[in-house]
């Protein structure tokens, strides 16, 4: 595997819109500039090892699920083309190339709307305290990495720093409206499951996921990044067991590293090793590879 980390672009002639977790977001006036770096966020801090490829991966599955969704609700995705990006940015054409795409310039939706197939994760602590996840009851004695019944809709508050938190339906309806959180619920259940079944005939469960919305022209439309495995829990489906954790294809392999260490999960996060680096690195193109049909044509 070649190719050094891309952890932070710097284009000092345009205007930084937002630097966030992962992307570097580029003020284009009319549109933005998207860039996946290589950077990897776990229990959210930036650690100061990258993973190699792992922007790239990051956009092409979104354009993937960009595409595929594209019926369900419009999204932000102008074009990821290098040649056709506007003059000012040719002559970062090798590092945009894979790794970037214009979008329109939306207002973002501040929640996270999650959807959740599978008993895992925070929804899993949640459960386990009260028996319910964001205020929606769930049947007695569900294991971890347990099918739920049916996919739920647990919205979390979005926090430029620290952890999000995971609200009810209700709050989120507070602060947006009923109308406005019953379109981001409905489109949400819906991205979810035609992505599931989509992802099931490739031999990969989508656990969970998470979407962002933005509002442009006055209408919501998917914006962020999509379905990737910084957003969502993929599991094989050929090795899942109910009943505890699941290898999986997403930084949950990073993750489960961190807790063997002696780290209170506060800034600065630890260095990871090479191999624990090289792995994540294939889990990713391998869901890239599963998922999309294509390979980014390198060795791993």
């Amino acid at each position: 595997m070649t190719g050094k980390p891309l952890l932070k672009t710097s284009f000092t002639d345009i205007g930084l819109f937002k630097r966030g977790k992962v992307r570097d977001v580029y003020d284009l006036k009319d549109k933005l500039l998207v860039v996946s770096t290589d950077r990897i966020s776990c229990f959210d801090v930036v650690l100061p090892t990258g993973i190699p490829h792992k922007g790239e991966v990051l956009t092409q599955l979104s354009l993937f699920w960009f595409n595929l969704t594209g019926d369900i609700i419009a999204n932000h995705f102008i074009s990821a083309d290098v040649s056709r990006y506007p003059e000012e940015l040719q002559k970062y054409a090798d590092i945009l190339k894979g790794r970037s795409m214009l979008v329109k310039k939306a207002k973002a939706v501040p929640v996270e709307c999650v959807v959740r197939g599978y008993l895992s994760g925070s929804g899993l602590k949640e459960y386990q305290k009260s028996r319910s996840i964001c205020g929606i009851k769930l049947p007695a004695g569900l294991r971890e990495s347990d099918k739920l019944p049916e996919p739920i809709f647990t919205p979390s508050t979005k926090e430029d720093e620290g952890h999000d938190i995971n609200v009810s339906q209700d709050y989120v309806e507070r602060h947006l409206g009923k109308d406005v959180t019953g379109k981001l619920k409905e489109a949400s259940i819906a991205l979810y499951a035609k992505a599931s079944r989509y992802a099931e005939s490739k031999g990969i469960i989508i656990a969970d996921t998470k979407f962002e919305f933005g509002i442009y022209e006055n209408r919501i439309m998917l914006i962020d990044e999509i379905l990737t495995p910084d957003s969502s829990r993929f599991w094989p489906m050929d090795d899942y067991k109910p009943g505890g954790p699941q290898p999986s294809f997403d930084k949950q392999f990073v993750r489960d590293y961190l807790e063997t260490l002696a780290w209170d999960k506060t800034p600065p996060g630890p260095e990871l090793p090479d191999e624990i680096a090289r792995k994540t690195s294939r889990k990713y193109l391998q869901a890239l590879e599963m998922i999309s049909g294509k390979a980014l044509g390198i060795e791993r």
